[in-house]
């Protein structure tokens, strides 16, 4: 072989290998897109691998709501390969004494994140490997010192494509803590005396519909068959904002426009809707670890 085509070939093979060690960054915020700070920690992570690929989740968590930004990341993680690196700053004590984290599941997956509860779905889901406290020594944004209100940009989104880019390895993020993370109590999806319980995480915003944590395992303990009728209570803090019958079906169009129903989402849990309409508006119900609900079969 020729010495230049030898040169090129090696820089081919080591091109190829850098490449291998770079893996995505997702980020989510609760920023929206109306100003440049999405943009900042783009262009940070752009600086620490141009070759980086970023993609978003969202950045339409609304503001400060931690127990969104921990549902949104529940729902999408395990549908990305392992490696994956997530940057998710939904943070209302930033500049406080909450610890800036990177957790390693068992997956193979990384959440750069405060340790505010945003992690407490994912823990639970994809299992806890590791829990390492980011070192802002090593591993924040050059310059950024003086800066105590973005952390977004100088701390987490340095850290996640310095992660993700295989510039440092996990190990180097930090010394480890205990593999724990700040957990956000709720209702687990459970059955007894006839009843599911389960928690409202989140809401189909685009429509209204009522997304339920409880699965199919722990449905099937109602015996049920499509068409069933099924009693559904909603409540807050104890307090009841929704008691009604309805029918458990495959889709929407299985009942009547303006009808109210039960169906397993995309995620197959129970979920609750009217067909071509809102069913979150029309029952003043909303979401998060306080909202309960209770279903019984007729």
């Amino acid at each position: 072989m020729k010495p230049f085509n030898l040169l090129l070939a090696l820089f081919m093979l080591l091109k190829g290998t850098a490449f291998s060690q770079s893996h995505a960054l997702v980020l989510q915020t609760d920023f929206g897109l109306k100003d440049g700070a999405v943009s900042a920690m783009k262009g940070v992570a752009f600086g620490v691998s141009p070759e980086l690929k970023i993609f978003d989740l969202t950045h339409e968590i609304p503001a400060f709501n931690i127990w969104e930004a921990a549902y949104r990341l529940q729902q999408t993680a395990a549908y990305w390969p392992k490696g994956t690196v997530f940057v998710s700053v939904v943070d209302p004590g930033v500049g406080s004494e909450r610890k800036s984290v990177v957790l390693q599941t068992k997956s193979g997956h990384y959440f750069v994140s405060p340790d505010n509860g945003t992690l407490t779905l994912i823990a639970e889901s994809l299992g806890i490997e590791a829990v390492r406290e980011i070192d802002e020594k090593r591993n924040r944004l050059p310059g950024s010192s003086a800066s105590y209100t973005f952390h977004g940009r100088d701390v987490y989104a340095y850290t996640g494509a310095r992660l993700a880019a295989g510039v440092i390895p996990f190990d180097s993020v930090g010394h480890r803590l205990p593999d724990t993370v700040l957990h956000i109590p709720y209702q687990q999806p459970t059955f007894r005396n006839n009843t599911v319980y389960g928690n409202i995480p989140i809401l189909d915003v685009q429509y209204g519909n009522a997304w339920t944590n409880i699965d199919e395992k722990t449905l099937a303990s109602l015996h049920l068959k499509f068409g069933d009728k099924l009693r559904i209570k909603i409540s807050k803090d104890k307090m009841v904002i929704f008691n009604g019958v309805m029918p458990y079906v495959t889709t929407f169009a299985s009942v009547p426009e303006g009808s109210p129903l039960a169906y397993q989402n995309s995620l197959m849990n129970l979920s609750f809707a009217i067909n071509f309409g809102n069913f979150a508006e029309k029952h003043k119900v909303a979401s998060g670890p306080e909202w309960m609900v209770e279903v019984t079969k007729e």
